[in-house]
């Protein structure tokens, strides 16, 4: 089947989905809530909720919106026939069972993928209909063992199934539930002709979200894409911004010289403010570790990006030990699968004045807001 075909397919079934959930004016629009969404400080379900469901599954992103997260975000990735499906890559090796499958032993490769040669399988290499064979598995299985009681159990979701659910948990729950899509590989994904972009955009306005009122994100971590998605469409965008040593692929790939350290300073992210609306980074950007590996002071980011006139989300907060400061690690501090406190790291974060927040625990992601509101 062409892309053509499957993008004409995919927009005619969105159709029928917003029949079944109701176009009509009787109660608020969940879907397109307006300026004042998203509440603050918001709670964005990284991945789902990925410490206790393996990640990328239609599990995960439904234990997120019981667990009280405003929003859910899928990483997108496209297949052999141009759908947007969610993995956190396109190498599916370590988030699939499709290593042990002798049917597609034939499709491991070695592929350069933003300048690093990675040898798996991929997921432009199989159709949509071929990915819906594999069963997810959990990534990190060191640092959540209990995940790995759901290996083998859920499909790869593609973004029109996780459309849905949003849909039919914000309709039941009469609440607004939004959805933050990064697009993955942006500019490798054009130079094999599985633009990202467009297929999204697409996508999200076939199902009914309107631009800067959607309850809707879309990051990246390179920056062509996102002026590429301002040019055709007037959703919501955030840069992603990695750790200042290192570059954004686009910038790499047009050999500029620069790195995301050319754009958290003052005048980067008044660059970043001409295209995008929020900016969402490394959460060491904002509050550096010690060399104790503890939390240090906040730095003048936030200061920065709000005189710049953008909001600041940063990632990712996460439960277990390795990813905490020392003093809030759960004894014994060396257990990669210990939970700690990380309700305390996060309020660190809200009292140094984010706007919002990935996590992958988004019941201790609102526990810490709800206290944090309360004060």
């Amino acid at each position: 089947m062409s892309s053509r075909l499957v993008s004409l397919f995919t927009l005619a079934a969105a159709s029928l989905v917003l029949g079944a959930c109701g176009g009509d004016n009787d109660g608020p629009d969940l879907q397109n809530p307006g300026a004042a969404w998203p509440p603050a400080p918001t709670v964005t379900a990284h991945r789902g909720a990925s410490a206790v469901r393996p990640e990328h599954t239609l599990a995960a992103y439904q234990k997120a919106i019981e667990d009280g997260a405003d929003i859910v975000e899928p990483d997108l990735v496209a297949t052999k026939d141009g759908v947007l499906v969610a993995r956190h890559e396109n190498e599916i090796s370590g988030t699939t069972n499709v290593a042990t499958l002798t049917q597609f032993a034939s499709r491991k490769a070695t592929k350069t993928i933003d300048g690093v040669a990675i040898t798996g399988w991929f997921t432009e290499d199989f159709t949509l209909a071929e990915l819906k064979t594999l069963r997810a598995r959990e990534r990190i299985p060191a640092n959540r063992p209990a995940n790995v009681a759901y290996n083998d159990q859920f499909e790869i979701p593609t973004l029109q199934e996780i459309i849905d659910l949003v849909k039919r948990e914000s309709q039941s729950r009469n609440k607004v539930i939004g959805i933050y899509p990064e697009t993955k590989h942006p500019t490798y994904f054009k130079s094999i002709n599985l633009p990202l972009e467009r297929r999204l955009v697409d996508t999200l306005l076939a199902n009914g979200y309107r631009g800067k009122d959607a309850a809707v994100f879309i990051q990246s971590f390179e920056t062509a894409n996102l002026k590429e998605l301002r040019g055709m469409s007037d959703f919501r965008l955030v840069q992603l911004l990695d750790s200042p040593a290192n570059a954004p692929y686009d910038f790499v790939a047009a050999r500029t010289g620069r790195t995301y350290a050319d754009l958290v300073t003052a005048a980067g992210l008044k660059e970043i403010a001409a295209y995008a609306d929020v900016v969402s980074p490394y959460k060491e950007i904002i509050i550096p570790r010690t060399s104790a590996n503890e939390l240090g002071a906040p730095t003048a980011f936030i200061a920065n990006a709000r005189a710049a006139g953008l909001k600041v989300h940063t990632w990712t907060l996460r439960p277990e030990n390795p990813f905490l400061p020392v003093s809030l690690r759960a004894a014994p501090a060396t257990s990669p699968s210990q939970r700690g406190n990380a309700q305390a790291e996060i309020t660190a974060y809200l009292d140094a004045g984010i706007d919002g927040f990935f996590t992958d625990d988004p019941a201790v992601g609102r526990a810490a807001v709800n206290a944090f509101t309360r004060k």
